[in-house]
């Protein structure tokens, strides 16, 4: 079952995105369901205008609604769980944010990176993301000279549902507006550190 409470998270993410002028990297987005655990995620990468095919500098953005999750919010849909007073009880969608920086021509200095990237990401109603720590790689060619380099960070957390945002879809709008303007700034930011 598709629950409307996350396809109005994903909707209302996508307009705070494309709200921040931000395009969509390759037109590529991804809604997949693991048919095993029954777990539902939405992925789909933003950069700044004008590097739609290759992006150097892009955001990859997932949204995940656990088997648990979806549990949770069809027992307060269905009475079960009337009302939801316990916040271990919410559902929650989780959320992940990676700034990648990739085709650069020498090995990224993750210290310059951080330099300007704060520790934490932009609030979610009352979440705020969690910056992790960064993860480089080297791309190699068919005889082991190096290609390029990549360097990516992560800011995750976990986004609460409470009664108002099951209730209201524009309360969702409210709460995931500030994402986009953070996620343009961060990507100009990352741009202005003139990496090779």
């Amino acid at each position: 079952m598709l629950d409307h409470v996350f396809t109005d998270a994903i909707g209302a993410l996508r307009d705070a995105i494309e709200g921040a002028m931000l395009e969509r990297v390759n037109a590529e987005e991804r809604f997949q369901n693991d048919v095993l655990l029954g777990d539902t995620s939405w992925e789909t990468s933003y950069g700044i205008p004008g590097e739609k095919s290759t992006a150097q500098i892009r955001a990859d953005i997932t949204l995940l609604w656990s088997t648990w999750a979806q549990s949770a919010y069809r027992s307060w849909l269905n009475g079960i769980d009337d009302p939801l007073t316990d916040a271990g009880e919410r559902p929650i969608i989780e959320v992940g944010i990676t700034l990648r920086i990739q085709h650069l021509s020498g090995a990224p200095d993750p210290q310059a990176l951080l330099s300007v990237l704060p520790d934490t990401g932009s609030p979610i109603g009352r979440e705020i993301l969690a910056r992790t720590s960064p993860t480089t790689e080297t791309h190699y060619a068919d005889d082991l000279t190096v290609k390029s380099h990549a360097i990516e960070i992560t800011y995750e957390g976990n986004y609460e549902l409470d009664e108002a945002a099951l209730l209201d879809g524009a309360t969702l709008d409210q709460h995931f507006a500030a994402m986009g303007g953070w996620i343009a700034s961060t990507l100009v930011k990352i741009g202005d550190l003139k990496l090779q």
